[in-house]
């Protein structure tokens, strides 16, 4: 079904938790007050006939009850009931459920089976179905928090799917401390139906979403996956974090999601293929989406690498090589500019190493001269620490070079940041 109805998941005219109730630590009771609490301004109700309330809000026996047209509901039911749940969904025109419940396949036959049935009931109505065994899904441009996320996601350019709701929350509490926002932020578990391919296809074309960024422990539609991954990675960068590499790996996934994993080889190819950014841990994928939150898209290859020291230069040049690239080659005008500011003994090449003893002023001319180069599309700046060195000198003039620049305003907000935390560290050390 691809991206049918998925609208109306991720930005719903009213929503129905199934499951709230007032018991503590429960998982409706969690999505319901994140709801309330995320700023979601859209009618919500619940579904629980062993209340009368949850949270101060009346309760119905069935979503049959409401007698209001649903658009999405949040299923945080035993999933055995769960077929019954979504039967009566279709009966009430619901257009999309989010089953945060586990119990299926993760389990063995008996969860595959509650799958089968619950897939039957959603297919008869075109029900599309988020999960099971997920943690929900964040809309920021909805203020929509249908999840039991710990926070509410910060606003933002950057869509993360995860088929792990722990990574999830991992990656959400960095990204918190980071100060990084999110235009979507979804869990989709076991992938019953919404998967991987039909979230790129509408990701992709949401033009509130810049980039995309992946953890996943398996695909259920290559072919599906594959079609939407290469038209998409032509406008908006792809990030995977692929787990289950080797066999130990593999067998944990399958018991956790019960995710078939495949030969990581396949993958390898089919990323590359795709156009997709493979990395290997955490803290790379958090890093990527850390800079592709907070830079615009470089328009080409060439890559200027100015630092203060040689083997930082080298390598940041080793590091490009290792995906198959080097920095630009300077142009005779580009060489030339370099040579008049610069001291004879510069690199007189990219990395252009402009000497231990740069000052903040040689700093900020090597960048002008670097913008102004038509072979440079992105720039590194390298400052190692020594005794001739102020890195706050130099912060600053970056801060107002770049402030001059076409940046986006992600950037510019970062920037005002440092300039007043590098204005109040100077003030304290006076």
């Amino acid at each position: 079904m691809s991206i049918f109805n998925l609208d109306k998941v991720f930005k719903p005219q009213s929503v129905v938790v199934i499951g709230a109730s007032d018991k503590p630590g429960n998982v409706g009771q969690a999505v319901l007050r994140n709801l309330r609490e995320g700023g979601y301004d859209q009618p919500v109700y619940v579904v629980n006939p062993k209340y009368r309330s949850v949270l101060e809000i009346p309760t119905h026996r069935s979503v049959l009850d409401i007698g209001k047209e649903i658009d999405l509901a949040v299923v945080a039911t035993p999933l055995a009931v769960a077929p019954q749940i979504v039967r009566e969904c279709v009966q009430a025109k619901v257009a999309g459920v989010i089953i945060v419940s586990a119990g299926g396949r993760e389990i063995g036959a008996e969860g595959l089976e509650i799958e089968r049935a619950i897939k039957e009931e959603a297919e008869r109505g075109s029900i599309r179905v988020v999960g099971p065994n997920c943690l929900g899904l964040i809309s920021t441009g909805s203020k929509l928090n249908a999840s039991f996320a710990s926070h509410m996601a910060l606003p933002g350019s950057l869509a993360f799917v995860s088929q792990s709701g722990a990574i999830c929350t991992a990656i959400l509490d960095l990204s918190l401390k980071r100060r990084i926002g999110f235009s979507h932020f979804v869990s989709i578990g076991s992938m019953l139906d919404v998967d991987f391919g039909d979230l790129i296809n509408y990701l992709g074309n949401d033009p509130g979403v810049r980039s995309i960024v992946l953890y996943m422990e398996s695909l259920t539609n290559i072919r599906k996956f594959m079609s939407a991954a290469r038209a998409v990675s032509r406008i908006r960068p792809i990030v995977a974090l692929k787990s289950g590499r080797c066999a130990a790996g593999a067998r944990a996934a399958k018991s956790h999601t019960g995710a078939m994993v495949g030969d990581d080889a396949v993958y390898d190819a089919a990323f590359e293929r795709a156009g997709i950014v493979r990395v290997d841990t955490i803290e790379e994928l958090f890093d990527c989406a850390e800079l592709m939150a907070k830079q615009p898209r470089p328009a080409g290859p060439g890559l200027a690498i100015i630092t203060n020291a040689g083997g930082p230069g080298v390598m940041a040049a080793d590091a490009l090589a290792s995906y198959g690239m080097e920095p630009a080659m300077l142009t005779p005008d580009t060489h030339g500019s370099l040579n008049e500011i610069l001291p004879a003994a510069w690199s007189h090449g990219n990395p252009i190493d402009i000497l231990g003893d740069a000052t903040a002023e040689r700093y900020g001319q090597a960048i002008e001269v670097c913008f102004a180069a038509q072979e440079m599309d992105a720039l590194l700046v390298i400052l190692t620490p020594q005794a001739m060195t102020d890195p706050s000198a130099v912060a600053t003039v970056l801060t107002e070079v770049l402030k001059g620049r076409q940046v986006g305003h992600q950037l510019r907000r970062l920037l005002d940041r440092m300039e007043t935390a590098l204005t109040e560290g100077l003030r304290g050390q006076r």
